[in-house]
């Protein structure tokens, strides 16, 4: 399973014995968390509370560990255009700092895709050493934003980290595209698993539906749709 590590459960505030109680729930129900999501309003490089953020991001990295995982998945935002040389440096040098810290504390940052193609997150990772940033693959969010999945990972391959099994279709009278149950929309997942396989992928699939009309039939069902493509 996936924490939000924002709204959803403010893990740098549990004390040692609350993570140990809360891992041994885990246990119990056969559970492990698989990464920490930390969702902002603001793309990372905004000026506004930009250290308030910082901050809560490496708190988020050392809960991580102590959860028993490694990722944490975060929105970098809107990445900035090509002629704002300011943002982006500012943002490469943001990064740079941020996968230090995470591999002092033994964690790994990913980025979730969704709000571009993939091609400018691509022209950010080969601007960064290896192993500084790493994908969080969402083909339902790359297809409401009118982006094709397969596309995008034909560019982020490599660094895909984790990967969310979510789907979506363009509505055409609509500005964006909307969710949709995993295996009813335009995510093409057989040749989506296929392509991982090639990049050697070996880590989790998470379920994920933010406005599900009755979740847990949807999330069964996306359970047993992935199933069915890998037995």
């Amino acid at each position: 399973m996936e924490i939000d590590a924002r709204s959803g459960l403010p893990v740098d505030d549990l004390s040692q014995s609350a993570v140990r109680h809360l891992r041994k729930i885990l246990e119990d129900q056969n559970l492990r968390v698989a990464a920490l999501g930390f969702p902002t309003r603001r793309p990372l490089y905004a000026e506004e509370e930009l250290d308030r953020r910082l901050d809560a991001l490496r708190r988020t990295m050392q809960a991580a560990y102590r959860l028993g995982t490694r990722t944490v998945v975060m929105s970098l935002g809107e990445l900035p255009s090509a002629e704002d040389q300011k943002k982006w440096d500012l943002l490469v040098e943001l990064l740079l700092d941020l996968g230090r810290y995470a591999e002092h504390v033994g964690a790994l940052l990913a980025a979730e895709t969704g709000l571009d193609d993939g091609r400018q997150l691509s022209q950010l990772l080969s601007r960064l050493p290896e192993g500084t940033l790493w994908v969080a693959f969402n083909p339902g969010a790359l297809l409401v934003h009118g982006f094709d999945p397969k596309s995008a990972l034909a560019l982020l391959g490599p660094f895909v980290q984790y990967v969310y099994a979510t789907d979506g279709v363009r509505e055409p009278s609509l500005v964006r595209g909307i969710g949709v149950p995993l295996g009813r929309g335009a995510a093409n997942f057989p040749e989506l698993l296929a392509l991982l396989e090639e990049y050697r992928y070996k880590g989790y699939f998470t379920v994920r539906r933010d406005e599900a009309e009755k979740p847990e039939q949807e999330l069964a069902w996306a359970v047993q749709y992935l199933r069915n493509l890998v037995e």
